[in-house]
């Protein structure tokens, strides 16, 4: 079986100065491997590519014969890593709270610890009889999001 560690080094030497980042890598028991990598301004596929022939360059498919995938984080799929999170930041995103609350917004920010977003609620004014629709800053703890995702809009 291919060791996970091995994978993910050679990646993290192929990403070495560039902005592209590992999102997610898994190696399966019956060595199928699955590269996903992300940039701030999305993934080109002549980098998959490369990231691709770099890592079978360095894997000896006459010792081990594997199957291998290297792809996009994918746009409107749920973050999986911070600097995703980061690179959205002053984007709309919908987020799934654990109580499984959805609440949709701007990303205001994002660090390990906390996300917080500006949603649109109806919010009493004083001086109004009723409410009036504000953007109200959020903070959730890391802790407290299920999962984040880019909201892909046509407009």
């Amino acid at each position: 079986m291919i060791d996970k560690q091995t994978v993910n080094e050679l990646v993290e030497q192929w990403l070495e100065g560039k902005d592209y980042f590992l999102t997610d890598l898994t190696v399966t028991p019956d060595d199928f491997i699955t590269v996903e990598i992300d940039h701030a301004d999305g993934v080109w596929i002549d980098d998959c590519v490369q990231l691709s022939r770099f890592i079978e360059e360095h894997l000896d498919r006459d010792v081990e014969d594997y199957e291998l995938e290297v792809g996009s984080a994918g746009l409107g799929q749920p973050f999986k890593v911070l600097r995703q999170w980061q690179n959205h930041v002053g984007k709309e995103v919908e987020i799934i709270t654990t109580d499984n609350r959805k609440l949709k917004g701007m990303l205001k920010e994002a660090d390990a610890q906390h996300v917080v977003i500006a949603v649109r609620q109806k919010v009493q004014v004083e001086g109004k009889k009723r409410p009036v629709m504000q953007d109200v800053d959020m903070t959730l703890a890391m802790s407290d999001v299920k999962s984040g995702r880019y909201i892909i809009d046509f407009k």
